[in-house]
């Protein structure tokens, strides 16, 4: 990821569909941040972010859809 500084309170945070949308345990994800993904806990959406990079997402990714 660039040295570029992130706004995480601004950028538009996602569920997966795959969510159960009862505010069960979930993953969200913001696009619109280059060279990485930034990951944080639904449940706790002012808590800490994990910017995690295009490949490795990516991979994860893969991983969930075949399990």
């Amino acid at each position: 990821m660039s040295g570029a500084r992130i706004d995480v309170a601004i950028v538009q945070w996602r569920k997966s569909t795959y969510s159960d949308g009862g505010g069960g345990d979930c993953l969200e994800v913001a696009d619109q941040v280059p060279d990485a993904v930034p990951v944080r806990d639904s449940k706790t959406p002012a808590g800490p972010v994990i910017f995690v990079g295009n490949a490795a997402w990516s991979a994860f990714v893969q991983h969930v859809r075949r399990a």
